[in-house]
């Protein structure tokens, strides 16, 4: 049968493969016959991104998952787009999206940290998507933040001994000059005991973006314990960049100093996930802001 669950409970009742394969059969049966409106096609398309990426970091390997993508698009070719279980599968997708389509907030844990997705409306700036990170004795903010839909591509750091960078940088893995993931001494199998830093490429295998702002940051953006910190703002294309990388993968935020550099690790995730959860609609004035925990700013540096 061909279904596929968009909610949290879905992933307990499921393998993470037959998860993925669920979700990639019904995107494939919707291109080809038209099933959804664009709204329920993005957050089906979330839901996808998220089974993939817990199937990933449980340990099931990108080839499983190549096959069960080519699996699901055979099996949805060779169902009728008229044909009863189609049908009811397909308006089981919309069942679950209007639940989908009511939550405000959503959680996405990882294996070290969580994507914090916030669609609320507001005037007002504000982080859209966001990880939490310390290093040393220093914390970091990153994600989406302002005051639309998904926003800019931000991070702001907090330095205990009052340090002011001058500039930042966002390195990432070149997914133009390389074919996958760097994960340092991984044999397969989960990942939740693989440190982030064994998580990045080689400098060879790199690709840098550097901060295209930099100002003092906000008080909206900074947590309700900390008075200042540093704000800076990455090209647009950085974006695009993070959601094409592997969810087990992570990137280094460095900041630059007079008299060094300092690196924080963000892991990847569900940044792909979060990211489509923004850009999907939601039903206002139905129900209050709902908060579910999912399991599974233009200078370039090369």
């Amino acid at each position: 049968m061909i279904a596929a669950g968009l909610a949290a409970p879905g992933l307990a009742r499921a393998q993470p493969v037959d998860l993925f394969f669920e979700r990639a059969a019904m995107m494939a049966a919707d291109s080809r016959c038209g099933l959804f409106a664009p709204a329920v096609s993005q957050a089906l398309a979330a839901g996808a991104a998220q089974a993939r990426g817990t199937a990933l970091r449980a340990g099931v390997s990108p080839e499983t998952l190549k096959t069960a993508e080519r699996n699901a698009r055979a099996r949805a070719q060779r169902t009728a787009c008229r044909s009863p279980e189609l049908a009811a599968s397909a308006e089981r997708v919309r069942d679950a999206f209007d639940g989908y389509a009511r939550l405000y907030r959503l959680t996405y844990p990882g294996d070290f940290a969580s994507w914090r997705a916030d669609r609320i409306a507001a005037r007002k700036v504000r982080w859209r998507l966001v990880q939490e990170a310390r290093f040393g004795r220093d914390r970091l903010s990153f994600g989406l933040a302002g005051a639309g839909e998904t926003g800019h591509l931000m991070a702001v750091a907090r330095f205990a001994d009052g340090a002011e960078p001058y500039g930042a940088r966002l390195v990432t893995r070149d997914i133009g000059r390389t074919t996958g993931p760097y994960l340092d001494r991984y044999y397969g199998g989960p990942t939740a005991a693989l440190p982030l830093h064994r998580r990045v490429p080689p400098a060879s295998a790199q690709r840098g973006y550097l901060a295209e702002a930099r100002s003092p940051a906000g008080q909206d953006l900074l947590p309700d314990d900390a008075r200042s910190g540093w704000a800076f703002r990455f090209p647009a294309q950085a974006v695009r960049q993070l959601a094409g990388l592997d969810p087990r993968e992570a990137v280094v935020v460095e900041f630059l100093f007079a008299d060094g550099v300092r690196r924080a690790y963000v892991e990847i995730g569900d940044f792909a996930a979060g990211r489509a959860f923004l850009q999907a609609p939601a039903v206002s004035g139905r129900t209050r802001p709902a908060q579910v925990a999912f399991r599974s700013l233009p200078t370039q540096a090369q």
